[in-house]
């Protein structure tokens, strides 16, 4: 099964697209590292103070796919230099 997400992410201390960009590499290096999910950034490339990513996760059941992007989510959010603005969530 395939769980999808988009979370709309505000950067407020990024003063510049290079600084955006910093912090968003990394954590999305770091959640493709620590979880087993694709993630990419998908909307407001131009934008400095503002990302919106998309994860996705393909497992053998709804539950675990679901699981596996659940903590994902949770592990961005846990991150201090951003806040979650907004989640869309779809099984496919």
């Amino acid at each position: 099964m395939i769980a999808y997400a988009e979370c709309e992410f505000i950067i407020p201390t990024s003063h510049s697209l290079k600084e955006k960009r910093a912090v968003l590499q990394r954590m999305l290096t770091r959640t493709k590292q620590k979880f087993n999910v694709s993630i990419s950034e998908i909307d407001h490339q131009d934008l400095w103070q503002r990302t919106r990513i998309a994860i996705v996760c393909v497992a053998s059941s709804i539950d675990a796919s679901d699981r596996e992007l659940t903590h994902a989510i949770n592990y961005l959010e846990s991150y201090p230099e951003w806040e979650r603005a907004e989640t869309i969530r779809e099984h496919l």
